[in-house]
C-alpha cells in the first residue's frame, strides 16, 4: 500500500470495556477497512490486546497496544491515552484490577439512585451486556436502559440522569493526572490527552504538560475542523506529539466509528519517534 494511502485509528474500544465488538470483531473491521494500525484502548482494561494481536497475526495490520484512564482536576474529568504501553506489567494489571473493582461498585450506586428516581434496571442486566472481565462502565448501563425500554436513547440517558452532574450520576475513583501520566510513563508509553474538545480541556494542557503529557488528541470524532485546527496549532505551541483517532464503540455510538477519519499513518510513525526519543529506544520506524 502507497504510504500516503495508508490510514490508522488510535483510539478504539471493544467490548472488554464499552465497545460491542469482540477483539475479532474488531480486528476483521479494522482490515475490511483496509486500516494499516489501530490501537486499542480500553477503559482501565488491557484483556483484549493479546486476543487483537493474535487474530492480526499475518494481516497487513499493526496492533498498537494502549489503555484509555480517566484523572481528575478538580470537579473536572479528563481522559489520557496511554500509547505503545508495556502492558502486561504485573503491577500494572493489579492496578488495573483495583481500578475495575471500584468501576463495579460505582454501577451499583448509579443503579440504586436510578432506583431512587423509579427506574428500575438491575446489576445482571448490566453485567449481561459487560460481561465479567473486563471493565464496567456508563454506556453498559444506558443500553441496558433502552434494551429494557425504561428510556429510549442514550442523549436522554444522560442528559436528564448519568451524565456528570445529573441526578443519579456518581464519579469514579479519584486519580490525579499526575498520577495517571507517570503510570503510562512506568510503562514506557506515550500519554495523550484524549478529545480535549470534548472535556473542554484547553486550560489545563499547561499543566498537563508540566507532569508529563507528550501528545494530543488532535483528530477525534466528536471535534469539528475549526476543533482539530486548533488542536494542532496548540499541540506546536507545547511541542506535543499529534494523535487522532475515532473512539470507535463498535454499534455503542449507533455505527462503527473505526477508520472514518482518514488520519495519515505519519501520525503514527510521528508517536513512534516521541516514544523513541523519550525512552532511548532504538529507531522502530
Amino acid at each position: 500500500m502507497n504510504q500516503k494511502n495508508k490510514f490508522i485509528d488510535l483510539h478504539v474500544h471493544t467490548n472488554f470495556s464499552d465497545g460491542t465488538f469482540t477483539p475479532q470483531e474488531t480486528v476483521a473491521y479494522a482490515l475490511k477497512r483496509k486500516m494499516a494500525a489501530i490501537a486499542i484502548t480500553d477503559h482501565d482494561c488491557v484483556d483484549a490486546i493479546p486476543h487483537c494481536i493474535n487474530t492480526a497475526q499475518g494481516e497487513n495490520i499493526e496492533i498498537v497496544p494502549g489503555i484509555e484512564l480517566a484523572a481528575e482536576i478538580g470537579d473536572r474529568e479528563i481522559h489520557v491515552l496511554g500509547l505503545f504501553i508495556e502492558w502486561n506489567a504485573p503491577w500494572f494489571l493489579e492496578k488495573l484490577k483495583q481500578i475495575r473493582e471500584a468501576r463495579f461498585v460505582r454501577m451499583q450506586k448509579m443503579i440504586q439512585k436510578l432506583s431512587d428516581v423509579g427506574i428500575d434496571i438491575s446489576e445482571k442486566e448490566v453485567l449481561a451486556l459487560s460481561g465479567s472481565s473486563g471493565s464496567i462502565g456508563r454506556l453498559h448501563l444506558a443500553r441496558a436502559l433502552i434494551n429494557k425500554g425504561q428510556i429510549r436513547s442514550f442523549r436522554e440517558v444522560f442528559d436528564k440522569y448519568i451524565g456528570n452532574g445529573k441526578p443519579c450520576y456518581v464519579k469514579r475513583l479519584s486519580i490525579s493526572p499526575e498520577e495517571v501520566i507517570d503510570m503510562i510513563k512506568k510503562l514506557k508509553g506515550v500519554p495523550i490527552l484524549a478529545h480535549p474538545a470534548v472535556t473542554n480541556s484547553d486550560k489545563m494542557i499547561p499543566e498537563l504538560v508540566q507532569a508529563g503529557l507528550m501528545g494530543l488528541e488532535v483528530h477525534h470524532s466528536d471535534q469539528n475542523n475549526t476543533a482539530t485546527k486548533r488542536y494542532a496549532k496548540i499541540a506546536r505551541e507545547y511541542g506535543l506529539v499529534v494523535s487522532g483517532g475515532s473512539d470507535c464503540h463498535g454499534m455503542g455510538k449507533g455505527y462503527p466509528l473505526l477508520g472514518t477519519l482518514n488520519i495519515p499513518y505519519e501520525v503514527l510513525e510521528n508517536i513512534k519517534k516521541a516514544r523513541d526519543a523519550e525512552y532511548n529506544i532504538a529507531d522502530s520506524v
